[in-house]
């Protein structure tokens, strides 16, 4: 998810002029940057669902999903080589169409997918800590409830966290990166060694399930608007052009070629999991939700000891996914606060740790409310629900990137580094649309989630541009209150 455009220091003055950003990243840090950010939870979340969709051909998916973040990949780097500045896709609509009012609807959807993506994390930890605490011998009794109870105590303690006035570092990320890309090979090494001793299947890998009776097209399709949650990510690193060396020169080959290594760990991890797991207890893990990778390590590798490690590694690096987005939704919230497009209150800083407290609180508030939600729905799947609406706001973000590459080549005034080829723009574009309409078999609860959030960013603006306008009337005198925007 989009990261802060500029983490708020510890000594950072707030009444006075904002300091350069300083370009600390070079190839390597940004590439190590862009595969972290797109690993996570991602993977963790989906595997197990898209099993349960298309069967064997699970790796199917995931290479469609990066095909089409691939797409959109090139015209964020169209943008970002010519407009070298971290604001990412608000500042992009608002230069395509300046509409004040779309730029806000962007910039709070990206906003939303962050606490979404938040809360599915929440999840998927709370199902790896129990498993992981049930494979050392711990029976800790709890169910369906004690997920949700967990999963709301790490949305608190994220918040905590935050308030300490957690700031990232480009440093701190290349270690989460390992333990992630660890965690992965893990999944990967465990699924080669259970095909060389004869205990996997390898012939899976070309077998299609068709447990929703859609036919390939319409399954592989379904399935690939649920792999685009794992593929998310590479879109955040435009918030760190202004940190990058020579950014115009190194964007274009790193960005591409982070994308194209977490989609070779996803299709690995994909075959160690068909090749390992038989149809039945795919469609077991499918209705257990993020366990889908503990399983295959459990089962692949009963002899050693490594399944009593792995989950742990999960949960440290989904639970960086989640820190990493809700400290990026506090931060967008107070900045949107600053320029007076949400309600100021939501920008109060605390005096002590400089930290956005009010953001943080709302935030927080959301995604408690989200996993709430989901959970006391009896027919929802509650990570499919939350990673689902999560897909669904970026690729509406996405689509409206694209349409603004397409807008901004009118702009003649700048040129970039790079351009996108030929009609790629459209193609994504139109994409985008297609996997955010019902004919994907998305779950209505979905739509729902993404509309209730995006009523609550137009009602809190709706209600800051009243107070605005009232201020600047008392001003002016009513009399010209009729002149005023």
């Amino acid at each position: 998810m989009t990261q802060p455009t500029q983490p708020m220091s510890e000594d950072m003055d707030l009444n006075g002029p904002e300091p350069d950003l300083k370009r600390v990243m070079g190839p390597k840090l940004l590439l190590l940057f862009i595969i972290g950010d797109i690993l996570g939870a991602g993977v963790y979340a989906v595997t197990g669902q898209m099993a349960g969709i298309v069967g064997g051909i699970v790796w199917l998916p995931f290479l469609v999903a990066f095909i089409v973040a691939s797409l959109t990949a090139l015209s964020y780097l169209e943008l970002v080589t010519k407009y070298p500045q971290a604001a990412g896709a608000a500042l992009y609509t608002h230069k395509a169409f300046g509409i004040h009012f779309v730029t806000f609807l962007v910039a709070f959807a990206v906003i939303c997918s962050g606490i979404t993506s938040a809360a599915t994390s929440s999840n998927v930890l709370a199902q790896n800590l129990l498993g992981g605490l049930e494979g050392v011998g711990w029976d800790t009794g709890l169910g369906t409830g004690g997920v949700t109870v967990i999963a709301l105590a790490f949305m608190v303690l994220l918040a905590l966290i935050n308030l300490r006035g957690v700031g990232e570092s480009v440093k701190f990320n290349v270690v989460l990166t390992l333990v992630e890309i660890t965690a992965l090979t893990i999944v990967i090494g465990v699924g080669f060694y259970a095909m060389a001793a004869g205990d996997g299947d390898l012939s899976r890998i070309t077998t299609f399930e068709d447990a929703g009776d859609k036919g390939l097209f319409l399954a592989v399709t379904a399935a690939t608007s649920v792999a685009f949650f794992a593929m998310v990510g590479f879109e955040d690193s435009v918030n760190m052009v202004e940190e990058t060396q020579e950014p115009e020169k190194i964007f274009p080959r790193t960005m591409l070629t982070g994308l194209g290594i977490a989609v070779i760990i996803y299709m690995l991890v994909a075959i160690s999991v068909v090749a390992v797991l038989t149809p039945g207890e795919l469609a077991d893990i499918n209705e257990s939700e993020g366990r889908a990778l503990l399983e295959v390590v459990s089962k692949g590798a009963p002899d050693f000891p490594i399944d009593k490690v792995f989950p742990f590694l999960a949960v440290f690096a989904v639970a960086n996914t989640a820190l990493i987005n809700m400290l990026m939704a506090s931060r967008l919230i107070y900045g949107m606060a600053n320029q007076d497009v949400l309600p100021r209150t939501l920008g109060k800083v605390s005096r002590g740790s400089r930290a956005p407290y009010m953001g943080i609180a709302f935030s927080t508030a959301l995604a408690l409310g989200l996993i709430l939600y989901v959970s006391l729905d009896s027919e929802s799947n509650v990570v499919g629900a939350l990673s689902g609406t999560t897909s669904l706001l970026l690729l509406a973000v996405f689509a409206v990137v694209n349409v603004a590459c397409i807008i901004l080549r009118r702009d003649t005034s700048r040129q970039g580094f790079f351009r996108s080829p030929g009609i790629t723009p459209f193609v994504a574009a139109f994409l985008c649309l297609f996997l955010i309409g019902p004919w994907v078999d998305r779950d209505a609860i979905q739509y729902q989630i993404a509309a209730v959030l995006l009523l609550i960013g137009v009602a809190l603006w709706a209600v800051t541009w009243l107070v605005n306008r009232g201020a600047r009337a008392k001003k002016t005198g009513f009399r010209d209150i009729e002149h005023l925007e």
